[in-house]
């Protein structure tokens, strides 16, 4: 590994999800010798200001003054917060590796993120380094690429955080004159193209989806590891953009190994992530099946009463 690359932290109002996500970090390899930068968003209302004062606590309790703090006073909401911070931290060094507050890592994830920000960094097709495995029940190998980018738990140069385009209606629209749809959807498992909509129609504030959408547009690819190194914590109705609960992996007990991969899409690991993304629609879909028919039930008999 050539030097360390910076770890940027965002947080807001969740002081218990901010502990656990900076101790596990400190128990990676290399947390020591890393840049540490910690953005926290300003509160939207008044009853919001203990919780976000109480996460800057915590920050400041555990990284002391080894860390660099942007602390905003007023709210800028998550992409705005993301991107402008991101952008900040690689115009000053070139590389950066992204956590949220409701990340759990592997005491191997700083190694592997820098082990692939070193090899991967003068190839123009690779847009980044993740760090997450969807639990998919296939054996996958030790690292595969994917088109596009993700954001649990990644990491990447200026070179390609460039391509960034910020305006999803132009997104959108290459993506249907292209006929990439259906490609970027997952062959239909997951629905990004539906986010994106909703991101054009204020039905959410995702950069995530628009930073997959211009890396997947470029034709750039993502490496990911055959083992998760990393865990979504903040799955349990404490945050405002995520609250229905997934399955997950255990976090992987060994280093990954990064070697230097064919910079192409690994068309099994792909299949493997639609398999397991239809099957999460349909595990979704029945439990809301499930619940309308309990209601019913329910409704039916206080209507006998």
């Amino acid at each position: 590994m050539s030097g360390f690359a910076p770890i940027l932290i965002f947080s807001y109002r969740r002081p218990d999800h901010l502990k656990r996500t900076i101790e596990g970090l400190m128990r990676c390899e290399g947390f020591e010798q890393s840049p540490l930068i910690v953005y926290c968003d300003g509160p939207k209302c008044d009853q919001e200001k203990p919780a976000v004062l109480a996460t800057r606590e915590v920050a400041k309790s555990l990284l002391g003054d080894r860390a660099e703090y942007h602390f905003r006073d007023a709210n800028q909401g998550l992409a705005r917060s993301v991107i402008s911070g991101v952008s900040d931290v690689i115009g000053r060094f070139g590389r950066v590796i992204v956590v949220e507050d409701d990340l759990l890592v592997s005491p191997h994830f700083l190694r592997y993120m820098n082990e692939g920000l070193s090899l991967y960094e003068n190839d123009a097709k690779v847009a980044s380094i993740h760090a997450y495995l969807y639990p998919t029940q296939d054996s996958m190998p030790e690292t595969f690429f994917l088109r596009g980018s993700n954001c649990w738990g990644w990491a990447t140069w200026g070179r390609a955080w460039a391509v960034l385009n910020e305006n999803g209606s132009e997104l959108a629209q290459a993506l249907k004159r292209q006929r990439l749809v259906r490609e970027f959807d997952l062959d239909g498992s997951y629905p990004y193209y539906r986010m994106l909509l909703g991101q054009i129609a204020g039905k959410n504030n995702s950069w995530a989806v628009r930073w997959h959408a211009s890396a997947f547009l470029a034709g750039m690819l993502t490496l990911y590891p055959g083992r998760t190194l990393v865990e979504n914590i903040g799955m349990d109705g404490s945050g405002v953009h995520c609250r229905q609960s997934i399955p997950t992996l255990p976090l992987s007990t060994v280093p990954i190994l990064v070697e230097h991969i064919p910079v192409e899409e690994n068309p099994i690991a792909r299949l493997s992530i639609i398999k397991y993304m239809r099957y999460l629609r349909w595990h979704l879909w029945r439990g809301r099946v499930k619940r309308v028919l309990s209601w019913f039930w329910l409704f039916g008999r206080e209507g006998s009463r």
